[in-house]
């Protein structure tokens, strides 16, 4: 399994079977043969030890571990070589111990059989710790992966018949029931239910549902059942975008992954080519031939780049591993690369930092109530879809109350006129109140004005804002906290409201009344100031997701042009999750740093020893083996979710 370290990050996905088989039939073989190996070997050298049996007779007892522990990395190194990937770390590390093995019958040279045989061991060691650490990360990934169910109850002419969610069309209708999952994204025709979400945003609140809700696949139906007329076909359902995003997260190899594979290209034939003439020039001074194949073999040993090969990516899916658990999807680690470097952060406003829901914040009412005011105000707008009429409308439910409503007339850009039980009610912006002659007031509060005058009388008004998102505050702080050098809002929203939300949340720079061509003209313009992320949730905000260095699509579940564009998605409307997926990639990168600095550093200190003959095979084995187990360990830590 050896040779295949670097290609197996790359293909990760496409054999999830194999990795499957790969975890329950791959690790505890494994293991028995190492164990197996070790009690060999020992029994080998106590008969070294306490017979005298002509050598190529030891050569055969030694060999017998070396083949129970080796052979796979032999077998492996062959196809490598059949292939024409000669210089593999299973090649290198067949050469080696092939070469120890065969040191002894060089003339005055010391047999090197247990050495042999121990190098091999603890490669396999090393290899095992890689399985079981790669073993890990997969898990964290796929405990994503357990979000789509199997089976589907499907409604049909009355009867129910369990299907494969695949086989379900859009417009049909299923039945949930309590503790199911969702299959497929719909909307609720019948019943109430809570429903966990957790797999999807991260969110430990059940979520309650009822008719006419959006229902996304993945979820947890807790209590009720449920009738869902689906939306979606099961392929472009919520769960299965999320997986597709996933499993393609590895695909996307960052610079210093490809730094690594670069490396093992240029670095193996160097290595081997100066273990050639370690072992041939000072031999043909010298004379010493045992001497200098042995030392050239050590150099061999010690140079194998597999701690780098198998370390760095490892690292890498650990940190996507890591913040998947935490509702934080990183589509491929070249974005890790880019994220740990970002100097501004862009948001929009309208959903991103705020919860996009308006509501009534404030009644000023002259002449008549507030009940009063809000009363008339619901009336005329009860049919509009604009949001500000829907906040108008819930601020007054008990809409029904028996008045007659007439001749409604909607004047674009300024409001809607009607006549409530027989008075001519007006309500909407400012230019609407100069044309039926209503003297109106400005207001000191922030939001949107929705005037009212009754036949042309001036009657108060209401104020309409959207709500600020409880941790977007926290969220900037949080980014300022990490170095970020600016934080700025782009918004569609008037001058003055954009300037309250600013300085409420302390935010550094914001620019309003902008459509989204003037988004991405804004984003142009702040570039060349460094690394710059934006995070923004809907569809229009799909082009400045794409053009930023690094789009992060907020609560992306619902714009799938969003999702699309963004290169980071956060499963929760949470702004706070982008400082702390920043300083997650910041870890992951410094601990892959980490484990090259330290990989090399080592050989490089063996090699020098190696040189000169003061190293011994032993060391040469912990440079390679050791130096790849403690990196590989070094790189789990990548897989904890607190971000510190």
């Amino acid at each position: 399994m050896a040779h295949t370290c670097e290609h197996c990050h790359e293909e990760h996905h496409h054999h999830e079977v194999h990795h499957h088989h790969h975890e329950e039939g791959g690790i505890r073989p494994r293991i028995v043969k190492i164990v197996l190996a070790a009690l060999l070997l020992a029994v080998a050298v106590l008969i070294e030890r306490q017979t005298d049996l002509p050598i190529w007779q030891y050569l055969l007892i030694f060999l017998v571990p070396y083949l129970v522990v080796g052979f796979n990395t032999l077998k492996e190194a062959g196809e490598a070589l059949l292939h024409g990937e000669a210089l593999s770390e299973d090649f290198l590390m067949s050469v080696a111990t092939l070469g120890a093995l065969g040191i002894g019958f060089l003339p005055g040279a010391a047999t090197q059989f247990p050495e042999a045989v121990f190098v091999m061991l603890f490669f396999q060691v090393g290899e095992l710790f890689e399985e079981i650490a790669e073993g890990r990360s997969r898990r964290s990934i796929s405990h994503l992966m357990d979000i789509r169910p199997d089976t589907a109850h499907l409604e049909k002419d009355g009867r129910i018949e369990t299907v494969a969610p695949e086989a379900i069309a859009v417009g049909e209708v299923i039945v949930i029931q309590p503790g199911e999952k969702v299959p497929i994204d719909g909307v609720v025709l019948e019943g109430t239910s809570s429903l966990d979400t957790v797999a999807l945003t991260g969110e430990s609140v059940p979520r309650s549902i009822r008719p006419g809700d959006e229902i996304l696949s993945g979820c947890i139906n807790l209590s009720g059942v449920l009738r869902v007329r689906t939306t979606k076909a099961s392929g472009a359902s919520t769960a299965a975008r999320i997986l597709e995003l996933v499993e393609h997260a590895a695909e996307n190899k960052s610079r210093s992954e490809h730094f690594i594979t670069r490396f093992a290209r240029i670095y193996t034939p160097v290595v081997v080519g100066l273990a050639v003439l370690v072992a041939v020039i000072p031999s043909l001074v010298t004379g010493a031939w045992a001497i200098w194949i042995y030392r050239a073999l050590l150099f061999l040993v010690v140079s194998c780049p597999c701690a780098l090969v198998i370390s760095v990516p490892l690292t890498f899916f650990g940190g996507i591993g890591g913040a998947s658990r935490r509702g934080i999807l990183i589509k491929g680690a070249s974005y890790m690369d880019t994220l740990a470097k970002v100097r501004t952060v862009v948001f929009d406003k309208t959903g991103t930092l705020t919860e996009g829901v308006f509501e009534v914040t404030a009644v000023h009412p002259e002449q008549i109530d507030e009940t009063g005011l809000l009363h008339l105000a619901a009336h005329v707008e009860r049919h509009s879809t604009h949001p500000i009429a829907a906040a108008l409308r819930q601020a007054y439910p008990q809409e029904q109350d028996g008045c007659e409503v007439g001749n409604i007339e909607e004047r674009a850009g300024q409001g809607i006129l009607a006549t409530v039980n027989g008075q001519r009610v007006a309500v909407g912006n400012a230019k609407l109140m100069d044309a039926v002659g209503a003297a109106w007031r400005p207001c000191h509060h922030q939001g949107t004005l929705a005037h009212v005058a009754i036949d042309g009388n001036y009657a108060g008004h209401i104020v309409i804002s959207d709500r600020v998102k409880e941790d977007a505050a926290a969220a900037v702080a949080a980014l300022h906290e990490a170095g970020i050098r600016k934080t700025v809002m782009l918004t569609g929203d008037q001058e003055e409201i954009a300037t309250e939300t600013a300085r409420q949340l302390g935010i550094d720079e914001f620019y309003a009344d902008l459509l989204p061509d003037g988004k991405v003209a804004q984003v142009e313009r702040l570039l060349p100031e460094g690394t710059l992320a934006f995070v923004g949730d809907g569809i229009n905000d799909a082009p400045v997701l794409a053009r930023a260095d690094i789009g992060i699509a907020m609560g992306a579940l619902g714009s799938d042009a969003a999702i699309e564009a963004a290169d980071i998605v956060l499963m929760d409307d949470q702004p706070s999750k982008v400082a702390l997926a920043v300083r997650m990639a910041r870890r992951t990168l410094r601990i892959a740093r980490e484990n090259m600095g330290f990989a090399i550093g080592i050989k490089v200190l063996v090699l020098i020893l190696a040189t000169f003959g003061i190293a011994t095979m032993g060391m040469a084995v912990f440079a390679d083996v050791g130096v790849t187990v403690l990196a590989v360990l070094n790189a789990m830590r990548a897989l904890r979710t607190s971000g510190r």
